[in-house]
C-alpha cells in the first residue's frame, strides 16, 4: 500500500486518508473515492488530497482483520463482523477468560500494522462482554502479513473461555464468643452472592466451635453431598497445623496449599476431602471487595485446575490493594501515635424545639454548644472540629476563643450525614480516630471523653469505641480511620450509628453513665437538663 498526497485526476478508486468536508458534502476517512466524489472535490477548487492506494497482493483493513480473527476462533467466544479494520470478540457465557500470553506477544511481534489486545488472563466475564479485539492500523496491507499471523496461530489455543459450572457448596463457619452473629450472617450472604455468578448454591451451613475436631466433622458431613466445602474460621490461620488445615487432615483429606501470594487473601487453605474441594477462606473473603479467594473460587467454578503450582504463580499482579492498617509483625517499625481528633455535629435545625436554637440554650450562662466543645477540648483529643449550618454565624460566635475549628456545612438541611462528612473531610492525614459527638449533650464531661480515648488507644486504633449508659448504646463514638471512606457514602439522617452496626470491626463499649444517652430535643427535656432557652 502507498500512502500520501495525489492529484485529484489520479484519486478515483483510492482510499481517503482523513475525513473532510467541502461545502455541503462530507466524506469519512476510509471512503473509497468514486468518480462522482472526485468531481465534487474538483468543483471546490481542490487539486490534491491524501489517500492510500492498494497495490497488487494487498487486502483492505477489514479483510486483513477477518483473516486474523478467523485464525483466533475459540469455542464460547463470538466473532463480530469486521468494521473500520477492527474485529471484536465477545464472551457467549459467564465464565473465566483464558489467553495464551506468549502467543499474543508473538502475534503482536509480526508487524506493528496488526494488533491484538485482550483482557487480563483469568478475567471473570459476563455473557456479551468484549474479551479481545483485533485492529489493523493502515487502510490496507500485504495479504502475506495477516496470513503469517494465521499460520502462527494455527494449532494454538490463543483465546479461550471456561464457562462457569453450577456447583453444590457446603459452608462451615467456626465461632468464638467475640465473633458477632451478624458477621456470620453477612459472610453467608456474601458467599452466596459470589456463588450466584456461576449459579452455584449453598446447600447447607454448619456453625461449630473453633475446634479442629468439630470443624473436621462438619467438613466430612458436607463433603458427602457437595462438590465443594468453604470454611470460614473464627480467627485467622497462623500455621499449617492451625484449625482449618488440621481439620482437613482429620476429615481424611489432603491439604494442597496453605497460603497464597495474593494480598488481600494470603491466609487461604486449599485441600480436598472425599472428592470435594475444600477452601479455607481468608478473613478478607467476609468482604465483597476483590481478594485472592475470588481468584481461586472463580477458577474452580469454571472447571480450571487450581493447585499448589497454579497458586504459586499468582504473585505477579497479586497485590490487589494496600492496607496501611494491616499488622506487619515481621517488620520492625515505629509505632504510630493513636491521635484522636473530634468532630462535633452542630448544624441541625432542631425543629422539635419549636423555634429557639437549642445549641444556644444557656447552662450557668454558657451556651450549650460551647459547654460541649469546652469539655471535649479539655480532654485527650488533639483538635476539635465543629460542623455548623443552621444559624451558623451565631453558633460560631458562641465558640469564638474556644480553640475549636468551625467549618460550615452548606448541605445541613439534608440531614445528619452531611455534617458528619463535612467534619471528617477536614481531619488531618495522621488522624487515627475521629470522636463523633453531638452538640446537644449537656452532661458529657472531659472525664467521659478521656475514658473513650483511652479505650481506643488500648485497641491500637483497630476497634470502634462507643459510649453506653446502663448497657445501652449512646454517644459519643470513636470511628477508626479505616471507616472514614465509608462516611462518604452516607446520606440523609444516617450517622455514625449506621457505620457501627454495619461494620465488621470490633466494638468496645465504654460505660460513662447518663451523659451517653441524654440529648435535648424538646423544651421539656431542656428544662429537665438544667438549660434555659434563649430567643
Amino acid at each position: 500500500m502507498k500512502f500520501g498526497p495525489v492529484r485529484l485526476e489520479e484519486a478515483e478508486g483510492t482510499i481517503l486518508a482523513h475525513s473532510m468536508a467541502v461545502g455541503d458534502r462530507r466524506w469519512r476517512k476510509a471512503t473509497v473515492l468514486s468518480a462522482e466524489d472526485v468531481a465534487a472535490m474538483k468543483q471546490s477548487g481542490l487539486e490534491t488530497i491524501v489517500v492510500a492506494r492498494m497495490e497488487p497482493g494487498d487486502v483492505d483493513e477489514d479483510e486483513a482483520a477477518r483473516i486474523v480473527a478467523v485464525a483466533l476462533a475459540a469455542q464460547g467466544i463470538e466473532i463480530k463482523p469486521a468494521a473500520t479494520g477492527r474485529v471484536n470478540f465477545h464472551a457467549m457465557a459467564a465464565g473465566v477468560f483464558k489467553v495464551n500470553r506468549a502467543a499474543v506477544d508473538a502475534i503482536n511481534a509480526v508487524d506493528p500494522a496488526i494488533t491484538l489486545a485482550t483482557l487480563a488472563e483469568f478475567s471473570v466475564v459476563e455473557p456479551g462482554q468484549m474479551v479481545a479485539t483485533v485492529k489493523i492500523i493502515p487502510f490496507a496491507l500485504s495479504a502475506a502479513l495477516p496470513q503469517r499471523v494465521a499460520d502462527l496461530a494455527s494449532g494454538l489455543e490463543v483465546l479461550g473461555l471456561s464457562p462457569f459450572r453450577s456447583r453444590r457448596v457446603g459452608l462451615v463457619q467456626s465461632v468464638l464468643p467475640s465473633l458477632k452473629g451478624s458477621v456470620l450472617d453477612k459472610t453467608a450472604r456474601l458467599t452466596g452472592q459470589r456463588l450466584a455468578r456461576s449459579r452455584s448454591v449453598i446447600t447447607q451451613e454448619i456453625r461449630t466451635t473453633h475446634d479442629d475436631a468439630e470443624v473436621a466433622q462438619a467438613i466430612r458431613e458436607l463433603a458427602r453431598d457437595n462438590d465443594m466445602v468453604i470454611v470460614f474460621g473464627a480467627s485467622a490461620i497462623a500455621d499449617s497445623e492451625d484449625v482449618i488445615p488440621a481439620a482437613v487432615g482429620l476429615a481424611g483429606g489432603t491439604v494442597y496449599r496453605v497460603g497464597m501470594p495474593v494480598d488481600p487473601g494470603n491466609l487461604l487453605v486449599l485441600g480436598e476431602v472425599g472428592g470435594a474441594t475444600v477452601i479455607g477462606a481468608p478473613g478478607c473473603a467476609r468482604s465483597p471487595k476483590l481478594n485472592g479467594f475470588d481468584w481461586v473460587l472463580d477458577r474452580l467454578l469454571a472447571g480450571l485446575t487450581v493447585g499448589d503450582t497454579e497458586i504459586a504463580a499468582m504473585g505477579v499482579g497479586g497485590l490487589l490493594m494496600e492496607i496501611e492498617s494491616r499488622p506487619q509483625p515481621r517488620v520492625t517499625k515505629v509505632r504510630r501515635a493513636m491521635v484522636v481528633d473530634a468532630v462535633v455535629l452542630a448544624a441541625g435545625q432542631g425543629k422539635r424545639m419549636g423555634g429557639p436554637n437549642k445549641l444556644m440554650a444557656e447552662f450557668s450562662g454558657t451556651p450549650l454548644v460551647r459547654r460541649v466543645s469546652d469539655a471535649i477540648t479539655a480532654s485527650k483529643v488533639r483538635d476539635v472540629v465543629v460542623a455548623v449550618g443552621h444559624q451558623g454565624e451565631r453558633v460560631a460566635a458562641a465558640l469564638c476563643g474556644s480553640g475549636v475549628r468551625v467549618v460550615g456545612n452548606p448541605d445541613y438541611r439534608t440531614g445528619l450525614a452531611s455534617s458528619l462528612k463535612t467534619g471528617i473531610a477536614v481531619l488531618p492525614a495522621d488522624t487515627a480516630g475521629a470522636l463523633i459527638a453531638l452538640g446537644d449533650m449537656p452532661h458529657i464531661t472531659t472525664a467521659d471523653i478521656n475514658l473513650l480515648v483511652d479505650a481506643f488507644v488500648r485497641a491500637e486504633g483497630n476497634a470502634i469505641v462507643r459510649a453506653t449508659h446502663a448497657g445501652k448504646r449512646g454517644n459519643p463514638v470513636i470511628l477508626p480511620r479505616e471507616l472514614f471512606a465509608a462516611v462518604a457514602a452516607l446520606a440523609g439522617d444516617t450517622g455514625a450509628r449506621h457505620l457501627v452496626e454495619t461494620s465488621e470491626m470490633a466494638v468496645i463499649d465504654v460505660e460513662i453513665g447518663e451523659g451517653a444517652s441524654l440529648d435535648v430535643d424538646t423544651p421539656q427535656a431542656m428544662a429537665l437538663a438544667g438549660g434555659v432557652l434563649t430567643s
